[in-house]
């Protein structure tokens, strides 16, 4: 039967897989991979010797209709990421949505992700959130800087080290330097670190330390006017 594995793989620690994961990527016939030098550690350490075929942004609309029509004549086929879910500010949506639209069947295994640990981790109501995975460099970013503050759920966003500072200017601009906040970096590694408190407050932070790792900020939502 015609079917596509769905692979989340650990964010840092490579303890963090599951059994029923490194069963399924030992059993497929082929592993699809955003970069098969580093996902090469991950199978290495876990003995796995399935082959792996490069699949990342760069070359999945032009590989697609062929890994598709593999996939329907019988591969057993499994996609994973560098870190993390697949299809979570990583590629595999067109994967997806390709093989759901051919009828192929869709298995996705449940496993790590940053913004989950980020989100308890900052101490925010955790019970109602939107994730906005990465902000928009350039064009709609302003927009969406806009829209978010009027949103009263806790906010998600993932961000690089190199735009942090720029971001949580942004945020302390559009929704006020005095909002609670966290940033955590390098979630399930040996420096994993959460700072606390107001966007004024990370803002100053990281000005004065070393802005190093993948990082995810948590924002308060909007505090809903009481009724009078």
């Amino acid at each position: 039967m015609s079917k596509l594995y769905i692979i989340p793989t650990p964010i840092g620690n490579l303890e963090d897989m599951t059994l029923r994961a490194i069963r399924i990527l030992k059993e497929v016939d082929l592993i699809l991979a955003e970069d098969t030098r580093k996902s090469r550690v991950l199978l290495a350490h876990y003995a796995i010797p399935t082959a792996m075929k490069s699949f990342h942004l760069a070359n999945e609309h032009r590989i697609l209709d062929k890994v598709v029509e593999a996939i329907r004549a019988g591969q057993k086929t499994a996609l994973i990421s560098d870190a993390g879910t697949p299809g979570i500010s990583d590629p595999g949506y067109l994967l997806i949505r390709a093989c759901i639209r051919e009828g192929i069947e869709v298995e996705t295994l449940p496993g790590a992700t940053a913004f989950v640990p980020a989100l308890l981790n900052s101490g925010l109501p955790a019970e109602r959130f939107v994730f906005e995975g990465f902000l928009p460099h350039k064009k709609g970013r302003k927009t969406r800087l806009e829209k978010l503050q009027t949103e009263d759920r806790s906010i998600v966003l993932y961000e690089s080290p190199h735009r942090l500072l720029k971001t949580l200017t942004q945020l302390a601009e559009f929704l006020g330097p005095g909002r609670s906040a966290s940033v955590s970096r390098e979630l399930t590694k040996k420096f994993e670190e959460t700072r606390r408190g107001s966007l004024a407050d990370l803002l100053e932070h990281f000005q004065t330390h070393p802005v190093k790792g993948e990082f995810v900020i948590v924002i308060a939502g909007r505090e809903k006017k009481k009724a009078t």
